[in-house]
């Protein structure tokens, strides 16, 4: 089904085996973002915080033991506690998302990938955030090499996309792009068919432009303004990311082995990657997407542009996730 350098591609993902899973690393954070799940769902108040490094230290040791290759640090903030972003940095492969706020030392954290949330430009930012985030992120991480935007776009952003990602550019750093899933219902951030249908097309221009900033592709831009992939319609009986000891679906569906999102008391699970109080059928999370794809190798062996499709995107998780170069 595949040439010389496709096959090339395709081998080079096909033995990582990514064995993920999602910690909060705190209930706390330096900002309050209108539309962030973590507190519009109260899952700060879900548990309390495990307090003792040494707890974090032996929990991240067992997580190990269960398979885990991929430890991905939310919060709340996580560099509010470099202790325990020490802890699995130490001990297995580690993303950390991030405000950006607070820079991490990296003469501590040398090549721990970082994450850097964005919610669109300047007057957005501080409608949605309180404040523009850029300004002082762009200072901390310009020119990092293990350091990306998250830029989560929103309808306002329609038509003015590229500015930012110039922005991006000019620092010296890559950009993933995602979509608001408005779970505060913030007037005027939700999404309509006609634009998603114009953001779609806005992202596949910018990949075009920029192919050495972005870390995207087309088919994931297809498949997460649309919410379908070969014919079927994510929502909860298609989410692979769903914590699989509170995953009761009957039949179930292609999951991400040993997925578990805990929370901060290192006891407490939460049911996904994002809000237990979520509409799935409103979800735009992009690594839910991502990982929708992943798992589904099967449905795209049907034709060499679906498996080249499928490749893409393992490649982009790969690299977001620095199991591969970018």
């Amino acid at each position: 089904m595949l040439d010389k350098e496709w096959y090339a591609r395709y081998k080079r993902i096909s033995s990582l085996n990514i064995r993920s899973s999602i910690y909060d690393v705190t209930n706390r954070c330096n900002l309050r973002c209108k539309g962030c799940f973590f507190f519009s769902s109260d899952e700060d108040q879900a548990a309390p915080e495990e307090m003792a490094t040494s707890a974090w230290e032996a929990f991240v040791d067992r997580e190990k033991e269960r398979g885990v290759n991929l430890a991905i640090l939310i919060g709340g903030e996580p560099t509010l506690y470099m202790d325990r972003i020490d802890a699995f940095y130490k001990r297995l492969p580690t993303f950390c998302a991030s405000n950006g706020q607070i820079k991490l030392p990296r003469d501590r954290f040398p090549d721990l990938m970082v994450g850097i949330s964005l919610w669109g430009d300047e007057q957005d930012e501080k409608v949605l955030r309180g404040k523009d985030t850029f300004a002082v992120s762009s200072r901390n991480y310009a020119g990092d090499p293990y350091t990306y935007y998250l830029y989560t776009i929103t309808p306002k952003q329609l038509g003015r996309i590229d500015r930012m990602v110039k922005k991006i550019k000019d620092v010296g750093l890559k950009v993933h792009l995602q979509l608001l899933s408005n779970d505060e219902e913030v007037d005027g951030f939700s999404w309509d068919e006609q634009q998603l249908r114009d953001v779609r097309a806005e992202m596949d221009a910018l990949l075009d432009a920029y192919p050495e900033t972005l870390i995207s592709s087309k088919y994931y831009h297809e498949v997460i303004t649309t919410g379908m992939m070969m014919g079927r319609r994510f929502g909860w009986l298609e989410c692979p990311s769903v914590t699989e000891p509170m995953d009761t679906r009957n039949p179930q569906p292609k999951r991400l082995i040993r997925f578990i999102r805990w929370a901060a008391d290192l006891k407490t699970m939460h049911r996904c990657c994002t809000s237990a109080t979520r509409d799935c059928s409103t979800c735009k999370d992009g690594a839910a997407h991502m990982s929708w794809v992943m798992v589904n190798k099967k449905d795209h062996l049907k034709t060499a542009d679906d498996l080249k499709n499928w490749i893409e995107v393992y490649e982009m998780f790969a690299k977001l996730y620095r199991f591969i170069p970018w």
